[in-house]
């Protein structure tokens, strides 16, 4: 059946006056041949021309499909560089943001110069959400070409003070790897972390944000683990913690999945940074309430805190 379906598509996209709606219908049924492991490379060429639909709909698709059929070192991304430097300066963000999506996967080392400066710009667009891909789409840059991107790594920092959760949450991602790499030039922003978590535990983000009634646990399990490696070792910067840690321990709610989840990253945030008696010893509380508990998860994630406590 799929031999037979390749063969159709293979027939179809040879028919130079195929109609662009089946052509986006033929990329669909071509994404399922490549997923069911048969070689779909004959129609690769044709996402790629598809990207440059002046249609969104079409256009999206192209970009979906191309993403999917290709990885950052094939040699047809070339093909897309000017169609993707066209886009980041449309005035439709929604087409925008699709070029920053594909950005995100498939620009290598060699294409980012080309298309730094254009992500860059886009930190100060209006829309929150075309603020937010590019902010992912230039962590990405920094993971593939650090060199080349740290002139910019200030403006993640603007970033950080966004005045839209979404764009603030986004650069902890960014943050978790460099500081990972080298936690000394990010000491400074403890107490930004520190506040940011503070709001969060305090239901000052938006309740869209909530999650099981937990305010944004997400982004609180992200900051927590950047303040454990900012706090290795560091006795100055953990006193900084202490209070906003012991906060997210009392308000733990150890009644759902994601409450546990708060409770055991706070647990191992606590033991990574410079020690502290009293919230030592509320770690070793909650540590022997997760080795009680009847779920079997539970008891697993106690006997690591206990490794870490």
């Amino acid at each position: 059946i799929i031999l037979r379906e390749v063969e159709n598509l293979k027939f179809s996209f040879s028919n130079n006056k195929v109609d662009r709606l089946k052509m986006k219908e033929f990329l669909l049924r071509l994404v399922y041949v490549e997923m069911l492991g048969h070689d779909a490379s004959f129609g690769y060429i044709h996402a790629v021309k598809m990207c440059n639909e002046s249609n969104l709909l079409l256009k999206k698709v192209g970009y979906m499909t191309t993403s999917l059929f290709l990885d950052e070192n094939h040699e047809l991304i070339i093909l897309i560089v000017n169609t993707l430097q066209q886009d980041l300066k449309s005035d439709n963000h929604l087409v925008v943001c699709a070029a920053l999506t594909v950005i995100a996967k498939l620009v290598n080392a060699e294409t980012i110069p080309a298309l730094l400066q254009s992500v860059v710009d886009l930190l100060g667009h209006s829309k929150e959400l075309v603020r937010k891909k590019a902010v992912l789409a230039l962590h990405c840059f920094n993971q593939r070409a650090p060199s080349q991107v740290a002139p910019y790594l200030q403006r993640f920092r603007q970033m950080l003070c966004d005045k839209d959760p979404s764009v603030m949450s986004s650069t902890l991602c960014a943050f978790h790897d460099m500081i990972a790499l080298d936690p000394q030039p990010y000491k400074n922003l403890v107490p930004s972390f520190v506040n940011i978590l503070k709001q969060i535990i305090e239901h000052r983000l938006p309740k869209t944000y909530n999650y099981h009634r937990v305010p944004a646990p997400f982004i609180q399990i992200k900051i927590m683990k950047i303040l454990a490696l900012l706090g290795q070792r560091d006795r100055t910067m953990s006193e900084h913690m202490y209070q906003v840690l012991s906060e997210v321990l009392r308000r733990g709610d150890s009644h759902n999945t994601i409450g546990n989840a708060l409770l055991y990253e706070c647990v191992k945030t606590i033991t990574s940074i410079y020690p502290n008696t009293s919230l030592l010893e509320s770690c070793a509380e909650i540590t022997a309430r997760f080795l009680k508990a009847a779920s079997h998860n539970l008891k697993y994630i106690g006997v690591d805190a206990l490794g870490a406590v």
